[in-house]
Parts: C-alpha cells; structure tokens; sequence
C-alpha cells in the first residue's frame, strides 16, 4: 500500500447525502441499481450505478442516508452517467455493505 499526502487525501470530497430514487439497472453487466442521491443545496441530485443488491432491497435504500464521493469526473457505465461514488466495504461474501453516518447529518455535510 502507499501512502499519500494530507493534501492528497484532502483533494477526495466525500458527502452525506439522501437516497431518493432507486431503479434497477438491467443493462448493467452485474446486477445494480442507479441511484439518485440529494446532497442538499449546495450540490444538489447526483446519479449513481451501485452493484448492491444482494443486501438491498429498493424499498430499504429510499431514505437512506450514505456516504459518496463527489468530485470524480461523471463516468459512463453503459447507457448510465454516473456523477458520484457511493462508498462501501466488501464483506466476507464480496458483497458491498454501505457506508454511512451513525446518525442523519445534514445532506452535503463533509467528511472531514
């Protein structure tokens, strides 16, 4: 592993942001669903594509408050523009178990 720079890893913008749409992703070459992700004033809607749904349902994800990467440039994954990063870690299973606040913030609250 390397390391990296305080000013490295300060250039990383990560958000609170609120789950408010969730599609399924059938062109998706793994299952996914595309998300939409209010972030508040500030940054607004984002969409995302997240390969989670072995531990989510739709109905669990709506109102969800997780943690996602802003600042990467928008990514085309398929017929789908991704604009941000939904954060998570890969359990035993390899499935991605979501990162979010211990309690609601503030959508567009900054990590720091």
């Amino acid at each position: 592993m390397s390391t990296i720079s305080w000013n490295d890893f300060e250039k990383v913008d990560m958000r609170a942001g609120t789950i408010i749409d969730v599609q399924l992703f059938p062109e998706a070459r793994r299952p996914a669903y595309k998300l939409v992700v209010d972030f508040g004033e500030t940054l607004g809607t984002r969409k995302s594509s997240a390969q989670i749904t072995d531990l989510y349902t739709p109905e669990e994800l709506l109102g969800k408050q997780i943690l996602a990467v802003v600042n990467f440039p928008p990514k085309q994954i398929g017929p789908f523009m991704s604009e941000c990063l939904v954060t998570g870690f890969y359990n035993n299973d390899n499935q991605v178990v979501l990162l979010h606040p211990s309690q609601q913030v503030q959508n567009g609250a900054k990590l720091g």
